[in-house]
């Protein structure tokens, strides 16, 4: 009988590569949220992927890019910090764009890890034609001599999702499962709602405000006469004319974000949700070593 295997993959690219998405559609859950926004991801978000020959933990980070404040120094090295401890790495380029600078260095920077396998994702294969694709399968072997493996797929469509999935699985240590059947992941309830909210809040904001929001989860109640869930979350911001953006016309904006993390949290929690949102000034909390480890960084 085949010895199970099990293990750790992340995968990098510049910002909005579609890591997120690619994790959401192999879990086959989603766990992570997806913005069109950089920086979306600002933790380690782990998907769990169970397939016959063994067990994929997929590590979700940060996207690497130039930090300007304390926080993106904090999600850099985060990001370093899994990509030391993973067994694979998938390099994510889009079918739809060449290869850049930002690319270059990416694929350079993968020589500070040489424990982990490398494999080579070419992402958006169906936005792309097949001259696109070829162009950039090429273009992508080219950066190193090292790759495992070099697949193109479409998280959106599903194709070719089953090959990457069994392609990390051979890449990984023999062992048994790190996770029990039927966790998608470990985030708690918590993290996943505040997330939710957070994605509903980064929908249609203008581009200062995304890394200017975080959501804290203040209370869980489930009512006991009612098929109900009560949640108090904080909207966070930095300053008072963000607040004045997130809340709207007559709180018209911050009913809409309501309405749409909900939408995202009652399944989450298998109940209908009173859902009760504050938006909160903490000055410029992304500079602010205290203020960040309050919010969780």
């Amino acid at each position: 009988m085949a010895q199970s295997r099990s293990g750790f993959v992340t995968f990098v690219g510049r910002p909005n590569v579609g890591k997120s998405t690619l994790t959401n559609a192999l879990v086959g859950e989603k766990v992570a949220i997806t913005s069109d926004k950089p920086q979306t991801t600002r933790r380690a978000i782990r998907g769990i992927l169970n397939r016959p020959g063994g067990q994929l933990v997929i590590v979700d980070t940060p996207g690497i890019h130039k930090p300007r404040t304390l926080l993106g120094q904090r999600l850099n090295d985060l990001v370093e910090q899994v990509l030391g401890d993973v067994d694979a790495i998938g390099f994510l380029v889009p079918a739809t764009e060449k290869i850049g600078p930002g690319d270059r260095r990416i694929a350079t920077s993968l020589d500070g890890y040489p424990r982990a396998k490398k494999v080579a994702i070419v992402t958006k294969t169906d936005l792309a034609s097949r001259d696109e694709v070829t162009e950039r399968l090429v273009e992508v072997d080219a950066l190193r001599a090292d790759w495992d493996a070099v697949i193109p797929l479409s998280a959106v469509t599903a194709d070719q999702l089953d090959v990457l999935a069994d392609e990390l699985l051979t890449l990984m240590p023999e062992g048994p499962a790190l996770y029990e059947e039927g966790v998608v992941t470990d985030e708690s309830l918590e993290d996943r709602i505040a997330e939710i909210i957070r994605e509903a809040a980064l929908d249609g904001v203008r581009d200062e405000l995304p890394h200017s929001i975080a959501v804290t989860v203040e209370d869980i109640a489930r009512r006991e006469d009612a098929d109900l869930t009560d949640i108090h979350a904080n909207l966070v911001v930095e300053r008072d004319s963000q607040k004045g953006i997130i809340i709207g016309h007559r709180g018209a904006r911050l009913k809409d974000v309501g309405a749409r993390a909900r939408a995202g949290i009652e399944p989450l929690v298998g109940t209908k949700v009173f859902l009760k949102l504050h938006v909160r000034v903490a000055k410029e909390w992304q500079r602010d070593p205290k203020q960040l480890g309050r919010l969780g960084f």
